[in-house]
């Protein structure tokens, strides 16, 4: 079974690479993959991220902090 997602990046009320409501269109970069995500999902504010050569980290002032090492089953 998964592990749930952090708040930050976890299902909630906002689109986590627009900000805008859940489930609304995603810009072609995230569907690649290629895009951190910007915004909380919990809260909608604006995240602090930092992409670095192996992954990204994302940090809202509520919710916290996510790696994407975390987030990637495979290491």
């Amino acid at each position: 079974m998964l592990a749930e997602l952090p708040a930050p990046v976890g299902a909630g009320v906002y689109n986590v690479y627009t900000g805008g409501p859940a489930g609304s269109s995603l810009p072609t970069a995230a569907q690649l993959g290629l895009e951190p995500p910007r915004y909380c999902a919990g809260c909608g504010r604006r995240m602090v991220v930092q992409v670095r050569p192996d992954g990204w980290r994302a940090r809202c002032a509520r919710h916290g902090e996510v790696d994407s090492a975390e987030l990637d089953p495979r290491r």
